[in-house]
């Protein structure tokens, strides 16, 4: 400990999950004297929480790193550290890369981050990419709504890691040899960790998972809560008025959560559920295990229990093996289910995973393929944005608008709303109608 407080920043990549984590981590050297700086600069310990989901996110790390080594010639106390899924599949081959980088620590080992901290301001090089047996979580601080020791800065939404890890093992993905086997955390805590929340001030929980709903947490009295059956005890907490939840598998939608979605008033009409393709030889080669009828009939029971229902998906153009066929298998799948938001991408391999050994499609129509699913993935966003002019919904103020007297929040579907409101509706719900629809945001009036 030092008589000043020590400054941290922390540069998140990636997922929700990484954005828990790393308030978990900045929460964690709490203790140890760090207060949270949004600048690198004036920095006693920088770390970049990473994601290696997307292509080329072990370079990007580099180049950030490359960027950050120079703050050490100006101060040499700066200790520099690398955490999240690319810390976990590189390793010790990031500090033999760039020597400014004084600790790597995986996600699975974030409950020995200030120790780790202490060795490496001792001269130590520090790394642990360990999956130890012990639940990080038993160890890390519980959500807050605030991080560090300045104001108090309350947040209306919050994010609440349920379920970590994959057993799926899609033959694209890397989040099994990085995130580990899938795990549930016990249902008492989660409640615990939810009203501590709710008594900060948060109005909205998202319930995170590399695959939620296969939470299958223990009991407080014995026994084993699915999601669903944990997000009916979340319905009873007095001042929580929302709950979501993401990212879900096709394959571990139960019927209770189905039920969940037409009769828990507190659980949005908003599902992000990611089918990558369309075409069964390709979803077989993906290692799916589903079928593009498969997840259409659950799109239909889904939108059964709630018409409403406001649908996301993610998508891969350009797997190896994808012919012209297989692609418009896949835009036959949009045109049937419809989505009001999706995520969209051209295969890129990923080191260490099945479908890296294959030879994939030639850049020029994988480009081609992303460009015609975005198009009709466009219109589909277009039409949900405005099919809700005239309409009523909720809102969630969070935040200042860019206008005078302007609040920004969400909708039930998370849509961006702007509003003319007064200031005291932050971090509130209202009941708005909706005046206007553009591609990323409406525009609505009070009622």
């Amino acid at each position: 400990m030092t008589d000043h407080p020590l400054k941290l920043h922390v540069k998140t990549y990636g997922c929700q999950m990484n954005v828990y984590d790393s308030e978990r981590m900045a929460e964690a050297m709490g203790p140890q004297g760090y207060v949270q700086t949004d600048s690198p600069e004036d920095a006693d310990l920088i770390l970049l929480n990473t994601c290696h989901i997307r292509e080329k996110a072990a370079e990007k790390v580099y180049s950030e790193l490359g960027r950050l080594k120079g703050l050490k010639a100006k101060n040499p106390d700066l200790r520099i550290g690398v955490a999240g899924c690319v810390a976990q599949a590189e390793g010790a081959e990031i500090m033999a890369r760039q020597p400014a980088v004084d600790l790597v620590v995986g996600p699975q080992a974030y409950h020995r981050l200030p120790d780790l901290v202490a060795r490496a301001r001792s001269g130590e090089k520090a790394l642990d990419t360990d999956m130890p047996e012990e639940d990080k979580f038993e160890h890390l601080p519980q959500a807050r709504t605030w991080v560090g020791t300045g104001a108090k800065t309350v947040r209306p939404t919050a994010f609440l890691t349920v379920q970590e890890g994959c057993d799926k093992f899609c033959a694209f993905c890397v989040v099994p040899y990085t995130r580990g086997a899938e795990v549930s955390r016990p249902a008492a805590r989660l409640m615990s960790e939810a009203r501590a929340l709710v008594d900060r001030g948060v109005k909205e929980i998202t319930l995170l998972g590399q695959n939620v709903n296969a939470y299958h947490g223990d009991g407080p009295e014995g026994g084993t809560w699915s999601l669903a059956r944990l997000i009916w005890a979340l319905d009873e907490i007095e001042g929580l008025e929302r709950i979501r939840f993401t990212t879900s598998h096709p394959n571990d939608f139960t019927d209770d959560l189905i039920e969940a979605h037409g009769t828990c008033a507190k659980l949005m009409p908003y599902l992000h559920l990611p089918v990558q393709a369309g075409s069964d030889r390709i979803l077989k080669a993906m290692n799916r295990k589903h079928t593009a009828e498969q997840y259409v009939a659950l799109i239909d029971r889904l939108r059964a229990a709630r018409p409403d229902l406001l649908l996301s998906g993610d998508f891969i153009v350009g797997f190896p093996g994808e012919t012209e066929e297989d692609f418009q298998d896949t835009l036959r799948l949009v045109e049937r289910v419809g989505y009001g938001q999706a995520y969209s991408f051209k295969y890129s391999a990923r080191p260490g995973t099945p479908a890296a050994e294959k030879e994939g499609v030639p850049e020029e129509v994988a480009a081609d393929r992303l460009r015609r699913l975005q198009e009709l993935l466009g219109q589909q966003q277009r039409a949900a944005q405005e099919a809700m002019v005239g309409r009523e919904t909720h809102v969630l103020f969070e935040k200042a608008g860019r206008l005078p007297g302007q609040l920004v929040g969400k909708s039930d579907y998370l849509q961006a709303v702007h509003v003319i409101a007064p200031d005291s509706l932050k971090g509130q719900v209202a009941r708005v109608r909706v005046t206007e629809a553009k591609p990323n945001s409406l525009a609505a009036e009070l009622v």
